[in-house]
């Protein structure tokens, strides 16, 4: 084993879908709410769609202890970020490695605030997934994993290429952050504005709307520095087209929950500012979830 123990915190879709697959060669603990845990220590964790199978993976409630050589992943809605490790803080050894698996902007500086002596690896994961019920994940599609260049990033990817998965270390992980970043700010709105799966968005009539966001999203990232691949509209329709999924902000809808637009089209509004770029169609999907969100969740 490469890592002493491997903690995955936050183990909603995402989170337990890696958690799963790492434990095929690492002690791997998930750390998730009461249902989810007791369900996967007694009958174990299911996965349905790609990597179908039975993954008998410890899991817990959380964190107790942090061994010397771990590895923790961080899959919580950024949202918890703060939270999360703040809980963790007075467990983390000199040697703990923080490795964030999350959508949207400004994470990083969220953890390398509260642990800024400690490696914090970015990871950008290209993959779709739901939460069916309690030990049980369905719609399982994970497409590759791109990770920040550190220095423990090679014996990371080597780990998730052992466990099936494809893994590479990007010479700029801001590209991929900003081109996950702007396929996250067309498809997480406009699936939880209509409350539908991420195929059902790749129409006609939503097409202006699909592109505008986009061309948004390049503009700012310009003016930030990063340079994302023109062809990306086209990506994104014939990529979303293929998938059958409810996005991870229409969940958040069904369940109620605060979601993550002020990470996605919240930050391409907040960065467009900056640069005196307007941004009205990334404003709009942000002034839409917000109402719905109003209208859902008594905070």
């Amino acid at each position: 084993m490469i890592f002493n123990r491997i903690f995955v915190l936050g183990s909603g879709a995402v989170g337990s879908t890696f958690g799963a697959l790492l434990s095929r060669r690492e002690d791997v603990t998930l750390i998730g709410r009461k249902a989810h845990v007791d369900a996967i220590n007694s009958n174990g964790l299911f996965l349905y769609g790609e990597f179908e199978g039975k993954y008998n993976v410890k899991a817990d409630t959380e964190i107790r202890e942090i061994p010397s050589n771990s590895l923790v992943v961080l899959s919580t809605k950024v949202t918890g970020s703060e939270r999360a490790i703040e809980g963790i803080r007075h467990l983390v050894k000199k040697d703990t490695i923080m490795l964030l698996v999350q959508n949207g902007l400004g994470i990083e500086e969220i953890v390398k605030r509260i642990l800024p002596d400690h490696e914090v690896i970015r990871a950008v994961a290209t993959l779709g997934a739901e939460f069916l019920e309690p030990g049980k994940i369905s719609n399982v599609v994970l497409i590759r994993i791109d990770l920040e260049k550190s220095r423990s990033s090679e014996k990371i990817a080597a780990l998730l290429k052992d466990c099936g998965l494809v893994a590479e270390i990007s010479d700029n992980i801001n590209i991929q952050v900003w081109t996950k970043l702007t396929i996250n700010s067309v498809l997480n709105p406009l699936t939880a504005i209509f409350q539908v799966r991420g195929n059902e968005i790749i129409t006609d009539a939503l097409k202006p709307v699909r592109h505008g966001i986009v061309d948004e999203c390049l503009g700012v990232a310009e003016a930030e520095g990063i340079e994302i691949d023109p062809t990306i509209k086209e990506m994104i329709d014939e990529g979303v087209s293929n998938f059958f999924n409810y996005s991870s902000m229409c969940q958040d809808m069904f369940k109620k929950k605060k979601t993550e637009i002020d990470f996605l089209n919240g930050k391409v509004v907040e960065l467009g500012k900056k640069h005196n770029i307007p941004t009205p169609f990334n404003e709009s999907m942000v002034s839409f979830i917000k109402f719905l969100e109003r209208r859902r969740i008594k905070f």
